[in-house]
């Protein structure tokens, strides 16, 4: 309550932000670091709730490789294993004595089927292993389909390559101070168009409720042309802002969180692109300034943008 009087009463709260009001019903942030919406869906079975091709595009490139090359290996496997169930008499050209060796070559015929290799080495003679042989062949082409549709998606998925600081600052700006934040791309495409949205969510007891409260906070610049550099986003703190009158201890001890939308335009796909991005109240620093994350060249004829310094900053005092 004693947070609610420094509120200023300029500052119009939002209704249309998509969260709910009702805190108590919350855990943690509204939007996690990375900008994914931080809520857990239950109530519904976990493969309708899965949409697969989703989460083999989105996925990180590491994870996606294991899956591909552990099913590629299990699947074999499994077929190898039917085949050795079967007899490996069955399979003309397998000239192994002992069980392992037999089984190893029943593996090889799987990978040269399933790929549709066919080196010719090895055939299946009699009717149920040249069953099998046909539905691992017909498998192997749906499997191979569904992967190469995958590296597609996952190769022409539309990205905004950008990067966000770690850390938002309470910065000098003008005769008073700004909530500021920097963000770079840091891969060789062209950005233009760019424009950002930022609210402030927080978690306020009104007469006994907890309640979400959420409020826009005006930037010193919310459009530009183009994003080829760096761009600090700016929010003045001024009588107008809800950030007014707030200290560092406030900031340390309020449940507060930035929320930053951006959306700019790719002109190599010919389409917007989206970023989100979240800063709790512990992430921002009290009394900082950012320090320079471009230069030029040492020809003295390209700008060089140093993606390694978007999270530098330095203490001041205010």
């Amino acid at each position: 309550m004693q947070f609610l009087k420094k509120i200023n009463s300029k500052a119009k709260s939002d209704s249309n932000t998509g969260f709910g009001t009702n805190a108590s019903s919350y855990g943690g942030r509204f939007v996690t670091k990375n900008g994914n919406a931080n809520v857990k869906k239950a109530g519904i079975d976990f493969f309708e709730g899965i949409s697969w091709y989703h989460t083999m595009v989105n996925i990180p490139r590491w994870k996606f490789f294991v899956i591909i090359v552990t099913f590629y290996f299990l699947v074999n496997f499994i077929f190898a294993s039917i085949y050795y169930g079967v007899g490996v008499e069955h399979l003309n050209g397998v000239t192994a004595v002992k069980a392992i060796d037999k089984f190893g070559q029943a593996f090889f015929f799987s990978v040269q089927t399933f790929t549709t290799v066919g080196y010719g080495h090895v055939s299946p003679s009699g009717f149920l292993t040249s069953f099998v042989a046909a539905v691992e062949a017909l498998f192997g082409l749906l499997s191979f389909a569904i992967a190469t549709g995958l590296f597609y998606g996952r190769f022409s998925k539309p990205k905004a390559h950008i990067k966000f600081s770690h850390n938002a600052l309470i910065a000098p700006y003008k005769d008073g101070t700004a909530l500021m934040l920097r963000l770079t791309p840091f891969k060789n495409t062209n950005l233009t168009d760019a424009e950002v949205k930022m609210t402030l969510g927080m978690k306020l007891d009104e007469k006994g409720t907890l309640t979400n409260k959420f409020y826009s906070l005006d930037l010193e610049m919310s459009k530009i042309n183009a994003l080829n550099l760096s761009w600090t986003l700016v929010h003045p703190i001024t009588e107008s802002s809800p950030l007014y009158n707030l200290t560092k201890e406030d900031f340390e001890n309020i449940d507060g969180e930035v929320l930053v939308f951006l959306k700019v335009f790719d002109d190599m796909f010919s389409t917007t692109v989206v970023k989100r991005s979240s800063y709790a109240f512990d992430e921002i620093v009290f009394g900082a300034k950012f320090l320079p994350m471009y230069s030029r060249s040492d020809n003295q004829n390209k700008t060089v943008l140093h993606i390694d310094k978007l999270n530098s900053f330095e203490k001041i005092k205010l």
